[in-house]
Formats: structure tokens, C-alpha cells, sequence
């Protein structure tokens, strides 16, 4: 139920033992149960699925899953096809599409960028529907910490996109001198103008991974 992969579960083994997830493990079989709970079970863990640890060249720091049915899929920002875009993720298409002059995709599966390298991380994993926020404080947030200082600590030339103040409080747990962190406004309609839009990021993280003779990331191939 909540495993990842061989290689994920071993980096973090110290976060799968640690008091505050399996107290939060035991939470969570009790919401599932009698609640419900997005996204499904079986796809809590689908960003590190998705992104091996070895393959993780962009890390964006999402809040927590979408709460309505049909939307919540384990991806950070991500819906699935068929699913209205959502209005955080149309500024960050609309940023990208003004970055790099290409046309973004009419749906919202960000899993192309998930398969190219992109970590989509919420810093809580799970949410009761209807209602955002309702899995703050259980422990998910201890355990996502330990996923984002695994990445600082055992890869080096990362890219960590931190969007908003919740992601931004989050580059403390990065090693600055071996990835590089790029800080800006939520891309939510509340916050895109107040320095979101215009920050360049997209561009900025592959001109770095390409400095560090990796592949950049085709944001348009999804």
C-alpha cells in the first residue's frame, strides 16, 4: 500500500521507520476506510514512481492534492487528461508558453515531465475531499522533508522551483552550493502577478542543467 520502488524505499527507509509515519500511516488507514480520501491509494507515492531517484533533475514543491473528484493524481499541479486545467497550472503553462514561445498542451497530465525528470512533489500527499488542507500536521509533512533532504544530500545540480511561500519555506532543507533554487509568487491567480509571471524559470533551470551536461526539459512535451 505504501511503498514506492526498490530503490526509493531504501533512500528512504529512515522516513518509512520514523515514529511520525507510522503514526501517520495508521491515520491514513482510518481515513481511507471512512472517508474519502484523494488521491487513490495506490497513487500517493505516483510522483517518485514516476521520477526514479536517479532520473530526478527538477523538483517542484507543490501544497497538497486537489480535492474534488477526478483531479487528484499524485503529481504535483497535475490532472488527469479530460480534467479542466486547472487555474494554477494554466499561469504556469501561460509562463511557459512566454518563456520558450511554445504552445502548451490542451489538457493538464503533467506525467510527460514527471518521465523526464521532474519530481512533482506535494509536501502533503493525501487530502479529504472537498476539503484543502484537512492532512496538514498528520506527518506527511516530516516525511516529504526527508525526500527533499535525501535529494540535496545524496544528488548534486538539482533544480528545486519553489512557488509561494510554503514551497519557498522549504530551501533551508537544500544545499545551495550543489543545486540551484529558484524562488517566485505561486503561480495562482492570486499571487501569478506579483512575480510569477516573468520569472524566467523555465528557462533558467535547463540553461543550468544543460551547464551541468544534463539534457534540459522539453516543458512542451507532455
Amino acid at each position: 500500500m505504501f511503498k514506492i520502488s526498490q530503490e526509493w524505499d531504501e533512500i528512504l527507509s529512515e522516513e518509512f521507520s520514523a515514529d511520525s509515519y507510522l503514526k501517520l500511516r495508521e491515520f491514513l488507514k482510518e481515513e481511507y476506510s471512512s472517508k474519502t480520501i484523494y488521491p487513490s491509494m495506490f497513487d500517493i507515492f505516483n510522483s517518485m514512481k514516476q521520477t526514479p531517484f536517479r532520473d530526478v533533475k527538477v523538483v517542484i514543491i507543490g501544497q497538497d492534492p486537489y480535492h474534488e473528484p477526478g483531479q487528484a493524481m499524485g503529481l504535483s499541479f497535475s490532472v488527469p487528461k479530460g480534467e479542466k486545467i486547472p487555474p494554477s497550472l494554466f499561469n504556469i503553462y501561460k509562463e511557459i508558453q512566454s518563456e520558450t514561445g511554445k504552445t502548451m498542451p490542451n489538457h493538464g497530465d503533467l506525467t510527460g515531465w514527471a518521465k523526464q525528470g521532474v519530481l512533482l512533489l506535494n509536501a502533503v500527499l493525501t487530502v479529504r475531499a472537498h476539503q484543502a488542507n484537512s492532512h496538514k500536521g498528520k506527518g506527511w509533512e516530516a516525511f516529504t522533508d526527508g525526500v527533499i533532504k535525501k535529494i540535496s544530500l545524496l544528488s548534486s545540480g538539482v533544480v528545486f522551483l519553489l512557488w509561494g511561500a510554503n514551497a519557498r519555506a522549504k530551501k533551508v532543507l537544500i544545499d545551495r552550493s550543489k543545486h540551484l533554487v529558484l524562488e517566485s509568487a505561486h503561480p495562482s491567480p492570486l499571487s501569478a502577478y506579483n512575480g510569477f509571471f516573468g520569472c524566467n524559470h523555465f528557462v533558467k533551470a535547463n540553461e543550468y542543467l544543460v551547464s551541468k551536461g544534463v539534457e534540459p526539459i522539453n516543458w512542451s512535451d507532455l
